[in-house]
């Protein structure tokens, strides 16, 4: 789809702020979690706007979604070492479940994009 750049994107836009803010958590974490959780947290949080860019680049729709798909399990992934962040009580609950409201909305738009995507492939000639 040229004319537009993938920070265009809405999704790609609300990805980013999610990673932002997941980069931003990551550096509260315990320094005994440094090659743990804080290494897997940033490159769930990386492959997420990573997967989105790179899928945009792609020329075939079926490929951009593939990335996006990629993109959405970084995103879950995320969304479960938020849980790990709740279980092992490094930040407040409600903090941990207001990022995960969050990621449920990038979540709902991903699919949006995706479902988009399909159509447009099917209503080429």
């Amino acid at each position: 789809m040229p004319g537009y750049r993938f920070e265009d994107l809405e999704v790609y836009r609300k990805a980013r702020e999610s990673r932002k803010k997941i980069f931003a958590l990551i550096k509260r974490l315990p320094a005994d979690e440094k090659f743990n959780l804080v290494s897997q947290m940033r490159r769930a949080a990386t492959s997420l706007t990573n997967n989105i860019a790179e899928g945009h680049g792609r020329f075939h729709y079926q490929e951009n979604i593939q990335f996006l798909r990629q993109a959405r399990g970084s995103l879950e992934e995320l969304m479960d070492d938020l849980n790990i962040c709740i279980d092992e009580q490094y930040f407040p609950e409600a903090e941990m479940n207001e990022l995960k409201s969050q990621g449920y909305d990038l979540l709902r738009r991903m699919n949006g994009y995706i479902a988009y995507l399909r159509n447009r492939e099917a209503s080429e000639p």
